[in-house]
């Protein structure tokens, strides 16, 4: 008997061991895959984020989409405008800061669309693509006809009042210089 009880003796410790030594293995486990369901359910978090950044990035480029753009320009519009521009800062050897224009603008539409003629001399010197949005004009004019060079020039007219319109007038000049004028048109007496 001493024999089955010395075996019992060692064999019980041997199994508890056993046992204890599953037990851990199963504990490890369990924290790993409770460790996996964290980092899931973090990149799950995240992803909803991404989503719900990306619907309002969509519903703003909805909203900006949806201002109206008018197809004509607005009666008040259509007159001829005496224009005086002042440079008011350049980078470019043609402008000068405080240099001064005098042009006449004329708004027109057509099929082809909407449009700003700049006479001087009473020849067509410029013409600008136009948009007339809620509360400004935007003019683009990707050369100006009477130089060689890649002249860009961009107007955005924001304060509108009925007898005067002021603005800013940007140019690029081919070597990417750029010169800022300051814009005023009031109607033309003639």
């Amino acid at each position: 008997m001493t024999l089955k009880r010395l075996l019992v003796l060692i064999l019980i410790p041997l199994l508890i061991s056993c046992n204890n030594k599953k037990e851990q293995e199963l504990t490890e486990r369990e924290n790993a895959l409770l460790e996996r369901e964290k980092q899931f359910a973090d990149k799950e978090a995240e992803y909803e984020l991404l989503l719900k950044m990306k619907d309002s990035l969509q519903s703003v480029v909805q909203i900006k989409d949806t201002v109206p753009k008018m197809k004509v320009w607005p009666d008040s519009l259509k007159i001829k405008w005496n224009s005086k521009m002042i440079c008011r800062e350049s980078n470019c050897t043609n402008y000068v800061i405080g240099d001064q224009r005098t042009e006449v603008w004329e708004f027109a539409s057509d099929s082809t669309g909407m449009y700003v003629n700049v006479l001087n001399n009473n020849e067509i010197k410029r013409v600008f693509r136009g948009q007339y949005l809620i509360n400004k004009i935007v003019l683009d004019s990707s050369k100006e006809s009477s130089a060689k060079s890649n002249v860009k020039i961009k107007v955005i007219l924001d304060d509108i009042k009925k007898n005067v319109i002021k603005g800013t007038q940007t140019i690029t000049g081919q070597d990417n210089c750029t010169a800022r004028f300051s814009v005023e048109l009031t109607p033309s007496k003639k």
